[in-house]
């Protein structure tokens, strides 16, 4: 058995022995639980299990390549607001107020059905994804960056202007480069609810871990026991990318001291 299926096992007999010891085998209700649906022991659970686990990757790539759009998106905005021209000003508030106010669900179905109809635009159902989950969450990271440009202390931009630096040049050299170390933690936190609302994607058929879940309740019926392996997929992913963010604020904090 390699590591993979190894892990596989442990966490869903985890899950079973967990399941089976609170409840008895039977709910107060008289379910009976069907753990051999997701059983790697058996031939039918390890391809429940691999269709399932496939979906991760979908969920990885779209949740970064969303976030990396929304924070090149959110800096662009939140500049905006701090230009001298007031139609660039009004674009930022204008902006943050009206994409914040749209439910992200309520995005992905205007950028997937809407877009196409309005504008001739058709785009496939993952960059669909990622232009609606970007454009969601650009809002709120322009709003963390704006936070983070204004917490950096007055004194430094007036010393930046003595010795000759423009206004532009005060920014990219002194005021972002202090402002995305203090973001980070909120950029981090950004990146853990994108895995989790990738998860409204399912809506449009992208193929990730919920839409797979879906899709096998539909065929088996048993949406309690793959309901609860999707619970157990998400933590698992939120926990290490919750890690792996700690670890590079660590990280970053070590090279500025």
């Amino acid at each position: 058995m390699t590591k993979r299926r190894a892990a596989a096992a442990a966490l869903v007999l985890g899950i079973a022995a967990l399941a089976l010891a609170a409840c008895g085998g039977e709910s107060g209700k008289g379910y009976t639980w069907g753990w051999y649906i997701i059983s790697p022991l058996t031939p039918q659970g390890r391809t429940h299990l691999g269709f399932l686990i496939a979906g991760l990757g979908a969920t990885i790539s779209v949740s970064a390549v969303a976030i990396v759009c929304s924070v090149v998106l959110g800096a662009a905005v939140s500049l905006a607001g701090f230009a001298r021209n007031r139609g660039l000003r009004a674009f930022n508030r204008g902006y943050v107020e009206v994409v914040r106010a749209v439910p992200m669900l309520v995005m992905v179905l205007w950028v997937y059905y809407g877009l196409p109809v309005m504008f001739g635009l058709q785009f496939g159902i993952f960059l669909s994804g990622v232009i609606a989950l970007a454009l969601s969450d650009s809002a709120f990271e322009a709003e963390i960056f704006r936070a983070g440009i204004q917490s950096v202390e007055k004194g430094q931009i007036e010393a930046a202007k003595s010795v000759g630096l423009t206004g532009w040049q005060t920014m990219r050299f002194i005021v972002l480069p202090q402002a995305i170390r203090r973001v980070l933690p909120a950029l981090g936190n950004q990146f853990v609810y994108m895995l989790k609302m990738s998860s409204i994607l399912s809506v449009i058929g992208f193929e990730e871990l919920t839409r797979r879940a879906n899709e096998l309740t539909v065929t088996e019926y048993r949406p309690l026991e793959i309901y609860t392996f999707l619970v157990v997929e998400y933590l698992l992913l939120i926990l290490v990318a919750s890690w792996l963010v700690r670890r590079l604020e660590r990280r970053l904090g070590q090279v500025h001291k």
